[in-house]
């Protein structure tokens, strides 16, 4: 072929896959070569310069990251970014190639792998990196469409949160402290940050601390700074937290988790709006808004003596409390669609959006993770699709509900008690407004078995 471009870099320790590929993609490629092992990879690197490395997961060797082809990806990406790693990978690794896709790989191809496939595969990778190539020598001759932020906030139609987004309008252009409590995944550190963007302060920076995540001996080290030779490592003066924050924004997550006797030194700086430094004598003042977070309840650990008091009204001028998933659920389905939109464009996916089988299946799980635990199925799940929208089968949440949803082929409700048999049932009469056809339709009934439910339940 007079037009076959990109240059192709195979590593894997198969012989007989090497030799299969160097007769196949030569005839789509400008060039092919081949490694029995990463042990010349960064040379060969150097040299032959490859678009794309089609890189096995595993060798004879071993590494102590634990995953060789895990690790040779995040290198290649580190050493070479604009050079694409699609993963080879047998199936029982398919749960490692979504991990390196995590990590930056464009794609992966499960062995035995269709051809064609494999071909597209490559020279889709092969597309993206000579554009990012062309973009980083002709300046911004070539750009891509920029990601949704990962962080935007999304507000839904519910009523917590619609009473929610009024109060950040009103507390949002003021300095007042705020206190953000829910459980793990409903999206606090993204609040945090939309009352940082609505405020007067959003020009200047906001700086996010783990609170729970500091070991005690570098508390005060990392939120209030310290001078040259306070302690053997400290060869250089170092602003804290709290100063890196000065002028913007300062946020507290997992306040919860602060040992009780550090309590008293984090309440002295927001009280004074100073720090002194670790090795220092002179006060720096500080003009910081605060925002903590935390999934404890911090009323009853200041009961049971494992919070100050004083501490926690400190804190705790405006407190909001963010609902969990499962009592927002009009905005599961919406919040999905966000996440296949992002997915989609990250991992280079066709997937458009939902098919009506997967919808009862991600309004009704539990989602004990919320948010996150949401994001992070979908993210597997645009992964691993391979049509255009996300159906039942590509749902993949560990969940009775989940389960007792898909159907059997006698198109009946299977492993459910009757409790949640006649809560689903009901629910799905309720969102179609009393339309039967659309209720048994997104239950996967028929209407004769809905009426019978109906019956059976005296809905």
């Amino acid at each position: 072929m007079a037009n076959k471009k990109g240059k192709i870099l195979i590593v894997d320790d198969n012989a007989g896959i090497r030799r299969t590929l160097e007769i196949l993609l030569p005839v789509h490629f400008e060039e092919v070569r081949t490694l029995p092992s990463p042990a010349t990879l960064v040379s060969t690197l150097e040299q032959f310069r490859p678009d794309v490395v089609l890189l096995d997961m595993n060798f004879n060797t071993s590494i102590n990251t634990g995953n060789e082809g895990l690790y040779w990806a995040g290198e290649i990406k580190k050493m070479v970014p604009d050079v694409e790693v699609v993963l080879f990978t047998a199936y029982a690794d398919i749960q490692l190639a979504v991990e390196g896709m995590k990590r930056g790989a464009f794609d992966f191809i499960v062995k035995p792998w269709d051809n064609d496939k494999l071909v597209d595969t490559l020279t889709a990778a092969r597309d993206k990196a000579r554009k990012a190539m062309r973009r980083d020598s002709s300046g911004s001759a070539i750009s891509f469409h920029p990601e949704r932020s990962e962080g935007s906030m999304y507000w839904g139609t519910s009523k917590p949160m619609a009473a929610i987004r009024k109060t950040i309008q009103k507390i949002a252009p003021t300095d007042a402290t705020v206190l953000i409590t829910g459980e793990n995944g409903t999206g606090k550190d993204v609040l945090a940050r939309e009352i940082h963007a609505q405020s007067l302060r959003s020009g200047k920076p906001m700086v996010a601390v783990d609170a729970g995540a500091i070991t005690e001996t570098l508390f005060e080290s990392d939120l209030f700074g310290h001078v040259k030779g306070a302690f053997t490592d400290a060869h250089t003066d170092h602003a804290g937290k709290f100063e890196q924050a000065d002028g913007g924004t300062l946020f507290l997550d997992e306040i919860g988790n602060i040992p009780l006797h550090l309590q008293a030194k984090l309440l002295r700086v927001i009280q004074n709006r100073s720090v002194i430094r670790v090795g220092g004598s002179k006060a720096i003042p500080v003009n910081i808004r605060l925002i903590c977070a935390t999934n404890m309840d911090l009323e009853q650990m200041v009961r049971e003596g494992r919070f100050r008091e004083d501490l926690y009204y400190r804190i705790n001028t405006v407190h909001i409390a963010l609902p969990p998933l499962r009592e927002r659920r009009e905005d599961i389905v919406p919040l999905a669609e966000l996440f296949i939109g992002q997915y989609a464009e990250k991992y280079h996916r066709p997937v458009a959006g939902l098919d009506d089988s997967a919808i009862p299946i991600l309004e009704h799980a539990r989602w004990n993770g919320n948010i996150r635990e949401l994001q992070n199925v979908i993210e597997k799940a645009v992964i691993l699709c391979d049509g255009k929208n996300l159906s039942a089968e590509d749902i993949q949440i560990d969940s009775s509900v989940a389960s007792s949803l898909r159907m059997t082929n006698g198109g009946t409700l299977k492993d459910v008690s009757d409790a949640e048999e006649e809560r689903l049932v009901r629910d799905a009469v309720e969102r179609s407004n009393g339309n039967i056809s659309a209720a048994a339709k997104s239950l996967g009934v028929s209407r004769p078995t809905l009426y019978a439910k109906l019956k059976k339940y005296g809905l």
